[in-house]
């Protein structure tokens, strides 16, 4: 995210917080009413996205994550391309060698 998405990102919860207030006072609320409120609503929609956040995080769903995965895959990717058959029957020999020795413990 760039400098410039955080400071809009800041200026339109600002903005969304003048816009709260002035649906409460609309709605019938005193000013310190609509006040309360409007802060009420920010914080839990603040408070909502901080829980999606640490959701993603202890999930690994993140961006970056997702970012590396997929990198990380077409490099193995890449890799099994440039192999050559006989390359490809050891590396599938291994593996079942592995495979036999983990079933077998």
């Amino acid at each position: 995210m760039r400098r410039i998405d955080v400071i809009g990102i800041g200026f339109g919860i600002f903005a969304a917080g003048g816009v709260v207030y002035l649906i409460f006072q609309l709605a019938g609320f005193d000013s310190i009413s609509a006040g309360i409120w409007s802060q009420a609503v920010l914080v839990g929609g603040v408070m909502g996205w901080l829980l999606t956040y640490l959701y993603r995080v202890l999930t690994k769903n993140m961006t970056l994550g997702e970012q590396m995965r997929n990198y990380e895959d077409a490099v193995l990717q890449k890799r099994l391309e440039e192999m050559t058959p006989e390359e490809l029957a050891k590396l599938q020999e291994e593996i079942e060698q592995e495979k036999q020795r983990s079933s077998g413990n």
